[in-house]
């Protein structure tokens, strides 16, 4: 057997587990894939996949650019000091739309 060198990292806890049981179903630990990447960096002088910065939909898009608004611009909306007044607020346009509703 080749000589083997140890590799320390640090991952969440919760990745570990989830890519435990991913290469588990596949009849590999995470020493085998780590090993396989690195052969295939060396192989391909490269990383060996495509690494994009995710695709948003346009829902997402939006709150981005409606976030991007307002911190340009706090002026232009609505603010609350703290959470009770915006409950209260809620509270109170609900109370006006029922009571819209039964008349």
């Amino acid at each position: 057997m080749a000589k083997t060198d140890t590799l320390n990292i640090r991952i969440e806890p919760e990745l570990k587990k989830e890519v435990e049981k991913t290469l588990n179903d596949l009849g590999m630990n995470i020493a085998d894939a780590v090993t396989i990447f690195l052969k295939q960096v060396v192989l391909t002088d490269s990383i060996p996949f495509i690494i994009k910065k995710p695709k948003f939909n346009k829902e997402t898009i939006e709150a981005i650019n409606e976030a991007d608004k307002i911190m340009e611009h706090p002026e232009d909306y609505k603010s609350y000091n703290n959470i009770y007044e915006m409950i209260e607020e809620i509270d109170d346009e609900s109370e006006q739309v029922r009571d819209k509703d039964d008349k």
